[in-house]
């Protein structure tokens, strides 16, 4: 997708759609010598979305409908945006000019109302077709303009910017994640971060399963060792900010395919299974979007990639493995993999002094039960980056809602024969999930986003939704004007 600022007369503009309100919509079928045509059409569908054909310079006039008048709050914005974006989607267009910045938001400006609406467009316009042998070949929309109203330019410029970094880093989560588990295996995963590699500002380090090993990452090993494809640990690096500065660091959780391992998973909807990988996609997104955007700051972004297949060399429920930390786990159950490979991962990253640590996870069932697809939940030991990740959530429409990880829960982890068990009782799931890797974020701020109900959809509209790169993105730009 190519996002512009646009300014002028929208009804001097030539496109195959504009997007507008119903005010302005009268304004440019009176410019355009259409009035009689379009007053018609509004008044056959008063409420939602109005696509009318007109035979101008303007294809289509999108119309949405509200009281121009009346000061709208974020929510209904959101909505609106949301309506816009879908029903564009369905209009065999491939250009738009959207005119939707004159609805005044209550606390909100132009740089936030363009935000909001590329995101939306973002999320509603992207198309996955790469394993179609015949490809629909209707008109997509591939270039949106955004018409800036005088004295809005810089800041609707600045959106606009922002809002392209954002799509191509949401662009590269939901490719990586909707590709099938056949062809993004942890190699494919390792490749598709290298491909950020750009001299001095973004190097990229690949480490296998030999090096890995050598490091200490027995609860690593203990996921990877039952596949045939070896897992890596890739370890991006951008330097946009002065070298003293402490970078931010993101890790991901990569399981390109979950079987559970031993502890095997029901057959029912496993292939959604190849999504296990969302944290890892995200994290990527995230620092495709900061480089494109030039941020300027400094991030580490870590990427443990592996399968848990359930193979002769797999795991075995009552293994006890030693963590690159040195601390033991006793594995009862193989199916809670990601904590394995994250808690290595988050020892990996205190070589780097971390600012802040901030990891993501399709960690467990328990949170979809918690939470639904709504919000991500969020577990932290530092309050501070909590409520950072919670205004960049409620900042961005990603939102993430704190969950606790007090110290009664730990208490759920004991084992007889290890310095810990990789799971607890049926009890708290995602709590528990999250104290397990607590216990490997001692040296640093960290914080841990549980995105099991929020980084893909199932159903008919089955796919990857890149939750929560915007969020993520939004963090990271905040702590760039920090």
């Amino acid at each position: 997708m190519k996002y512009t600022t646009r300014t002028g007369n929208p009804a001097s503009i030539r496109t195959d759609c504009l997007v507008v309100t119903p005010k302005r919509a009268r304004e440019v079928a009176r410019a355009l010598d259409v009035e009689a045509f379009v007053d018609h059409a509004l008044a056959q569908k008063p409420k939602g979305v109005a696509v009318i054909p007109v035979p101008t310079s303007i294809k289509n006039l999108m119309v949405v409908h509200g009281d121009d008048a009346a000061e709208i709050d974020d929510q209904d914005f959101r909505r609106r945006a949301g309506s816009a974006a879908q029903a564009l989607k369905n209009l065999a267009a491939r250009n738009a000019v959207w005119c939707l910045n004159e609805i005044a938001v209550a606390g909100h400006d132009d740089y936030w109302k363009t935000r909001v609406a590329l995101g939306a467009l973002s999320d509603a316009l992207y198309w996955y077709d790469e394993f179609q042998s015949k490809p629909a070949k209707t008109p997509r929309v591939s270039r949106v303009g955004v018409l800036a109203a005088p004295g809005t330019r810089t800041g609707t410029a600045l959106a606009v910017k922002h809002g392209q970094s954002l799509d191509e880093g949401m662009g590269v989560a939901r490719d990586l994640a909707n590709s099938p588990p056949n062809v993004c295996n942890p190699t494919y995963l390792a490749d598709a971060v290298s491909q950020l590699a750009d001299g001095d500002a973004v190097t990229v380090e690949v480490l296998d399963e030999e090096r890995i090993e050598e490091l200490g990452m027995g609860a690593f090993m203990s996921v990877t060792r039952g596949s045939r494809t070896p897992g890596k640990l890739v370890i991006a690096q951008y330097r946009g900010g002065a070298p003293e500065d402490a970078p931010v660091a993101l890790i991901g959780k990569g399981v390109t395919f979950d079987t559970g391992g031993i502890s095997i998973k029901p057959s029912a909807a496993m292939d959604e299974m190849k999504f296990d990988m969302c944290g890892a996609a995200t994290v990527t997104g995230a620092t495709v979007a900061a480089v494109a955007a030039g941020l300027p700051i400094n991030l580490v972004t870590i990427v443990a990639a592996a399968e848990n297949m359930p193979g002769g060399e797999a795991s075995r429920p009552g293994d006890i493995v030693t963590t690159m930390s040195g601390q033991t786990v006793e594995i009862l159950n193989t199916d809670a993999e990601g904590r394995l490979l994250l808690c290595d991962a988050l020892t990996y990253a205190e070589r780097f002094e971390p600012k802040s640590v901030v990891d993501v996870a399709t960690l467990t069932g328990a949170m979809v039960v918690a939470l639904g697809s709504h919000a991500s939940g969020l577990f932290s030991n530092d309050q501070d980056l909590s409520d950072a990740l919670v205004a960049a959530g409620q900042a961005s429409g990603d939102r993430a809602w704190p969950m606790p990880v007090w110290r009664e829960y730990q208490r759920q982890l004991k084992s007889n024969f290890a310095d810990m068990a990789n799971v607890g009782n049926r009890a708290a799931g995602a709590i528990t999930a999250a104290c397990f890797l607590s216990r490997f974020a001692g040296k640093f701020k960290w914080a841990h986003l549980d995105v099991a109900g929020t980084a893909w959809r199932s159903g008919g509209a089955k796919g990857a939704t890149a939750r929560p790169t915007p969020l993520l993105f939004q963090y990271l730009l905040d702590q760039a004007s920090a």
